[in-house]
């Protein structure tokens, strides 16, 4: 029966490179693996046959010889490359080392103490703490030794002994053909130990679940999405081993007057149709406390005001952020016969149009009839 064509095998383009030809094994693998096909008497032949492209694809020199005379380029019986330079173990190896543990060689058993998961704790602060610092407490609930057995699994008086089924290793071999699996071992489930007498209070496990409270030191200049790590505060470990870690990520809550941009503070300062006209001076809110702002004359709003230094120190080093002040002018409400006629009289002042006194009205106006003369043309 004649082969198919290397590229068609894996499903690649002939300009595949050598991450995407690895993908591509990888997936094909994967399907026809016979493990996972125990009842397709094909799948070990299409599993073969992609590992046999895929040995071709990723030699330079085979695939040379392969792209320009086909498969006689690679058979070793029309004095080609051949197939089998390399071999299954080395190839299932490289490509799936990190799921099965090991094609030839492995990494290693898996028994023994290993290190705790590391958890993370989203801690929310105020915009206050955040820029000054704070120590808060916080509750976390995860996996801590036991003390009942010192996290051993095993009760009082009593001890784990070493698996029979994989010697300690926490895993097993398995022969596939003609190259060899490593599996975690069924019995003691990678731990490389059993546990005859288990303990009572953690039923084997050597963890049982606390709540813990902890002490956080936010340092100053923090924002949304730093991390405070604290070493060993994580889950304890399976088997005796080292806890992981605590990570604290911040989150800034929505301030009710000031936000945030990186070391900079933004606030709106509401100002009245008087003091935009006349000018004057305002109180406005800093985090230090109240400071005097001058408004100038002429004042439109949107006009930025900045207070150096009242912004936020960064966490990380460097100068201190401004406190910049959007002027917001507000057009009076509810106003009385006289406060209106006032108005009036005061429109009436300025003659026909008021152009001098309202120049961005006017140039908008005057945009606005140049855009609709053009539609006239």
């Amino acid at each position: 029966m004649s082969k198919r064509d290397y590229y068609d095998v894996l499903g690649v383009d002939k300009s595949a490179g050598e991450k995407e030809v690895k993908k591509a094994y990888r997936r094909v693998a994967m399907k026809y693996h016979p493990d996972r096909n125990p009842d397709d008497p094909n799948a070990d032949e299409k599993f073969k046959e992609a590992t046999e492209a895929y040995d071709v694809l990723m030699d330079s020199e085979k695939r040379a010889a392969y792209d320009q005379y086909g498969h006689a380029g690679v058979d070793p019986n029309m004095g080609g490359g051949g197939f089998g330079g390399g071999n299954f173990s080395d190839i299932f190896g490289d490509v799936f080392g990190d799921i099965f543990g090991g094609g030839g060689g492995g990494r290693g058993g898996r028994g023994g103490p290993q290190r705790g998961a590391d958890l993370r704790y989203t801690l929310d602060i105020s915009l206050e703490d955040a820029v000054k610092g704070a120590t808060v407490e916080i509750r976390v609930p995860s996996l801590s030794a036991c003390d009942t057995c010192d996290g051993s699994g095993a009760k009082k008086g009593s001890s784990a002994s070493t698996c029979g089924t994989c010697g300690g290793a926490g895993q097993v071999r398995m022969q596939q053909g003609f190259f060899q699996v490593q599996q975690t071992c069924p019995t003691c489930r990678g731990r490389g130990k059993t546990i005859t007498d288990p303990c009572g209070a953690c039923r084997g496990q050597g963890r049982v679940e606390k709540t813990k409270t902890l002490s956080v030191k936010v340092p100053p200049g923090v924002d949304t999405g730093d991390r405070i790590r604290l070493s060993g505060e994580g889950e304890a470990g399976p088997e005796g081993g080292p806890p992981g870690d605590l990570f604290v990520q911040m989150s800034v809550k929505q301030h009710a007057i000031f936000e945030r941009d990186g070391k900079n503070l933004y606030c709106e300062v509401p100002i009245t149709f008087v003091e935009a006209a006349l000018g004057g001076e305002l109180e406005v809110p800093t985090l230090d406390g109240r400071v005097k702002l001058k408004i100038p004359t002429e004042t439109q709003t949107g006009k930025l005001f900045r207070l150096r230094g009242k912004g936020v120190k960064p966490v990380r080093g460097g100068s201190v952020g401004d406190l910049l002040c959007r002027a917001v002018v507000e057009t009076p409400v509810k106003l009385n016969k006289e406060q209106k006629a006032l108005l009036q009289q005061f429109q009436e002042s300025l003659g026909e149009g008021g152009h001098a006194q309202s120049p961005r009205q006017t140039s908008w106006l005057d945009g606005v009839k140049n855009f609709f003369d053009d539609m006239k043309i």
